[in-house]
């Protein structure tokens, strides 16, 4: 990514790895990077990655791992050495299973490649964790898991919007990743916790991942371009910004 690059990863939930090639050589002048996700990964495979990489920018292979730790360490060694810049593992593995990860990342790409915890899925609000025997809030289970990923050794964490300014609080050197951005007017879908693309860098996101809103546009180049223009206009944080965090 070069400065002048939105902090803006395409989720490339496409059918195949022909068309996630073809839209991402499209976008890819307009954006800062790409992820791509379980339905590629699972489906034409980890090729994906590199055919991605290959166009120049960062790739986030959002693996969400979540296994033993050996099996952990195999799999983002795997995704680190065909070109991931990031891999995903699921933060309630536990410190054991994100540090294989973490090892497995660097063995595979000699250091290039992090991991990135993931906390509470942006599809689950305080009810669905409610009914998983969770008696946490959103933002009270993401502090928690927050510090697992730091002690870890993770690169950074994938958290909501609404949880920037909790991790501020308990682990602000891990970089952040956000989900679940919605433009103004843009359907929620299966999302619970979502922000605007405004909102999430105002909250201090390093980057924001966009997935519908840009690829089942009607016309992704123009979505993806307009989204940007909107992060250029907006105020940069200070660094005492963002740190309230959600708690609720």
């Amino acid at each position: 990514m070069t400065v002048t690059d939105p902090p803006i990863l395409v989720a490339l939930d496409v059918p195949d790895a022909e068309q996630a090639v073809r839209l991402a050589r499209d976008l890819a002048p307009h954006v800062g990077g790409f992820k791509v996700g379980l339905r590629l990964l699972y489906g034409p495979g980890p090729g994906t990655v590199a055919a991605v990489a290959a166009l120049g920018k960062p790739v986030f292979a959002d693996a969400k791992l979540h296994d033993l730790p050996s099996q952990v360490e195999a799999a983002a060694a795997r995704l680190a050495g065909v070109g991931a810049r990031w891999v995903s593992a699921h933060a309630s593995g536990g410190a054991e299973m994100l540090g294989g990860a973490v090892a497995g990342a660097r063995r595979g790409s000699s250091g290039r490649c992090g991991v990135l915890g993931v906390t509470v899925l942006t599809s689950l609000g305080a009810a669905e964790l409610s009914e998983m025997g969770i008696d946490l809030s959103p933002g009270r289970l993401v502090s928690r898991l927050a510090r697992i990923v730091d002690r870890a050794g993770c690169e950074g964490v994938v958290c909501s919007a609404l949880e920037l300014g909790v991790i501020a609080g308990v682990a602000d050197r891990l970089l952040k990743v956000v989900p679940g951005i919605r433009p103004d007017g843009a359907a929620a879908a299966d999302q619970r916790r979502t922000a605007t693309p405004a909102e999430a860098l105002e909250r201090r996101a390093d980057w924001l991942v966009i997935g519908r809103p840009i690829v089942s546009a009607s016309d992704p180049v123009a979505a993806a371009r307009g989204i940007a223009a909107t992060l250029m206009a907006t105020p940069q944080p200070s660094m005492d910004d963002g740190q309230a965090g959600d708690l609720t």
